[in-house]
């Protein structure tokens, strides 16, 4: 009798979608540094945020003036950082309010919105896993 023929190789993994366990540690902090994707300026010290899962509406990638004037439109985005101290951030401005939430850019080169925060909510700070890099 022949032996069983080996089973075909598997697929490779599909790349690692954010907040997987590259970015996450057991107790759900960032475990790598969080950066402006367009100049490098570090944004978020690992440990620093928690990953969050939260529906928001963030407009278009502007510099601070433009995403303060956008009005419709943007992108949904998911997975976030959420920073509970403003305190905590390396590297972060804030636009004007526009109506209850100031929108998060990197305040080196301004690029942004990187993330969101709620007027009525001091201690909630939602950066974008998507609109940022990590090292």
């Amino acid at each position: 009798m022949e032996p069983a023929a080996a089973p075909p190789p598997s697929p490779p993994p599909p790349a690692a979608a954010p907040g997987s366990a590259e970015l996450v540690c057991a107790q759900g902090r960032n475990l790598k540094a969080v950066l402006c994707q367009r100049c490098g300026s570090r944004v978020l010290l690992p440990g620093a945020a928690t990953f969050a899962r939260r529906e928001l509406l963030l407009p278009a990638m502007r510099k601070k003036a433009a995403a303060a004037a956008a009005g419709s439109g943007g992108d949904l985005v998911r997975e976030h950082w959420l920073v509970r101290d403003m305190f905590s951030f390396e590297n972060v401005g804030f636009t004007r309010d526009v109506g209850n939430v100031k929108f998060l850019v990197c305040a080196d080169c301004e690029a942004g919105p990187i993330g969101w925060h709620c007027l009525d909510d001091k201690d909630s700070f939602y950066v974008a896993l998507e609109r940022v890099a990590h090292e």
